[in-house]
């Protein structure tokens, strides 16, 4: 090593140092009582701002969180019961749109097979009328039909004689062979 002397200030003041206390400053007991003063002043000083402004501020923070999470907490628990009310309230109210519609469904489709069947009536009666007018129609054509049977036989008689035998029949003699045929005798 280098002689004190020799080197730098702080080399020779740390050399001067060593060797006035001969060793280590920290347990060099002639500064042990400045020490302490200013660690006791430090100390105070240290107190009085923890207790004074400090711990205040930080326990003002801490009582207003607490404050706002109890709040909210409250808060959370009257919405959620406000909305367990809601949720029984809306699905009362589905089960009566459920039950309404349902109701309405019966009823529509009550009136729907009422008016079918009303309907179906109605047709049934129409062709009904249909039938017994064709009925009606069907039989005066065939009455109608049935009188000039008797005439267009006869006249078929007299047509079929004249034209066999050559004998003139006269429309009497006509109606009279035909009449006997039609009640089974013999002319």
């Amino acid at each position: 090593m280098a002689d004190p002397a020799t080197t730098d200030i702080h080399g020779e003041a740390y050399a001067s140092t060593e060797a006035a206390s001969g060793g280590l400053p920290q347990f060099d007991t002639t500064v042990w009582v400045g020490q302490i003063v200013y660690l006791l002043i430090l100390f105070f000083a240290l107190y009085l701002l923890i207790s004074k402004v400090f711990a205040p501020r930080i326990r003002r923070v801490m009582n207003e969180r607490e404050s706002a999470i109890s709040t909210a907490i409250a808060t959370a628990r009257s919405v959620q019961a406000e909305a367990a009310t809601q949720a029984a309230a809306a699905k009362a109210e589905v089960e009566k749109a459920r039950a309404d519609s349902r109701a309405a469904s019966v009823a529509a489709k009550a009136r729907i097979v009422d008016e079918t069947n009303r309907r179906a009536a109605e047709e049934e009666a129409s062709v009904n009328a249909r039938i017994a007018e064709a009925e009606a129609a069907i039989g005066r054509t065939r009455d109608a039909a049935m009188t000039n049977v008797g005439l267009i036989a006869a006249d078929t008689t007299r047509a079929i004689v004249e034209r066999l035998t050559g004998l003139d029949l006269t429309p009497a003699e006509a109606d009279a062979a035909v009449a006997a045929v039609r009640t089974g005798g013999a002319v």
